[in-house]
């Protein structure tokens, strides 16, 4: 049966996550434009190494209220979300570091879910700061990584096959919009997290995105429009775990899901990698240079984000020549 495009659409242009991505144009806006390399743009940004290979950094927030509803399942989140985004460009993961206020209580249980989820990962965490304060609790964390080829969002291009790879592995929790796949993969996180560096530093992955918190079209349209691209997504093609509506897939933040941007040839390469790692992947459209993002289910199409006249993130300028 074909998806209700309609209703998928406006749950997708509704939801919280997609709604806050409008609020990173602020950075822009003090600090100058986005050259979506070395920041800002990109999930993190390049900066200049001692002579090998580039180094990635980025950093993460959590949301002050998942933090104080569950403080190990923050810990938790704070690896991930850093680690997806050194992932999604091309970078090898060094280490991590944190910064952490709230009671001792909740502080204990956030440094034990980074401290577990770092075994997973094993990335170390190797620093940062703590005040234990009556307050509500924040959490932030850094990520660092090497990466012998950086990807970013200005490598995408027409003619590049979109490839979605995700575990559909997991169960969605019932009072946040996570899709966690930690019991499921297990130590095999380490590895899931690094096959993209493996994929840019061998040429079958030219640019990435991490799905988060916009979910899976929100990011896309966070991946696309650096170059205002378009793409229609097959979601009769699209991996989805069983038993989750796709409503709720496309809005929600896995555990473990990137948009690829594959060079034409390369596709089989890239499924087969993933395939054996016993992870789901799937050729779900072709890039254009229409700047309209639209979603396809059966004989039925439209657009849910027309990236020449709008910006998810306000990085971008509708109507102007994309970077070089």
């Amino acid at each position: 049966m074909a998806a209700d495009l309609a209703a998928l659409i406006s749950a997708v242009r509704t939801s919280p996550g997609v709604a806050a991505k409008a609020e990173i144009g602020l950075v822009s806006e003090v600090l100058g434009d986005a050259d979506w390399l070395t920041g800002p743009g990109d999930d993190g940004a390049v900066v200049a190494g001692d002579g090998g290979s580039p180094l990635v950094v980025g950093g993460e927030a959590i949301l002050p209220s998942f933090v104080a509803a569950d403080p190990f399942g923050a810990g938790v989140a704070a690896v991930t979300t850093n680690l997806n985004d050194l992932a999604a460009m091309g970078a090898w993961p060094l280490a991590l570091v944190d910064t952490v206020t709230g009671p001792r209580p909740v502080i204990r249980q956030v440094l034990a879910g980074m401290r577990w989820a770092s075994g997973l990962y094993q990335v170390p965490v190797v620093g940062g700061h703590l005040t234990v304060s009556p307050g509500p609790p924040s959490l932030s964390a850094f990520g660092l990584g090497r990466s012998s080829r950086p990807l970013s969002a200005r490598a995408a291009e027409p003619g590049q096959s979109l490839v979605v790879a995700c575990c559909v592995d997991g169960q969605m929790r019932a009072d946040f919009p996570f899709f966690p796949s930690f019991d499921q993969r297990g130590e095999r996180l380490g590895g899931d997290v690094r096959l993209l560096a493996e994929g840019a530093g061998q040429g079958w992955i030219a640019a990435a995105k991490d799905v988060s918190m916009a979910g899976l079209i929100g990011s896309l349209a966070m991946l696309l429009e650096c170059n205002q691209l378009g793409v229609t997504v097959d979601l009769d093609a699209l991996p989805v775990p069983a038993g989750v509506p796709l409503a709720q897939w496309l809005t929600c933040f896995p555990c473990y899901a990137f948009l690829l941007c594959v060079p034409p040839g390369s596709e089989p390469e890239c499924l087969r990698s993933f395939g054996r790692r016993g992870l789901a992947a799937a050729v779900t459209g072709t890039l254009d240079g229409t700047g309209q993002l639209r979603l396809r289910s059966g004989e039925a199409a439209a657009t849910a984000f027309d990236l020449m006249a709008e910006s998810v993130t306000r990085l971008s300028r509708p109507g102007q020549q994309p970077p070089p």
